[in-house]
């Protein structure tokens, strides 16, 4: 039993780092739209193509701009922290559980 243990753990944790890395490349998107960046650049267009799907379905369902800000990265972040606390803790309740 302490293997499905270990993998739940294993799986959580896993869960956890993507979604940190995640959110990483969404603050790093949002800054780099603060300033006149080249769209050209292969870390600028990393970062739009990996985090505009999510933020334009946001954008879609929740137009929220004010003044030229555009807020779906902070829901975004948000949804992710919700997602850490939520799920990754739930992994790891459920594999402390069974050991």
């Amino acid at each position: 039993m302490f293997v499905v243990n270990n993998f739940m753990m294993a799986i959580a944790q896993l869960i956890d780092f993507v979604l940190t890395a995640y959110m990483w490349i969404i603050i790093g998107r949002a800054v780099i739209s603060w300033v006149s960046a080249d769209p050209h650049n292969p870390i600028v267009r990393f970062l739009y193509e990996a985090t505009e799907p999510l933020l334009s379905r946001i954008r879609r369902f929740l137009p929220i701009s004010f003044g030229g800000i555009d807020f779906s990265p902070m829901i975004l972040i948000i949804g992710i922290m919700f997602l850490q606390s939520f799920v990754v803790q739930t992994l790891k309740q459920i594999a402390m559980g069974m050991g």
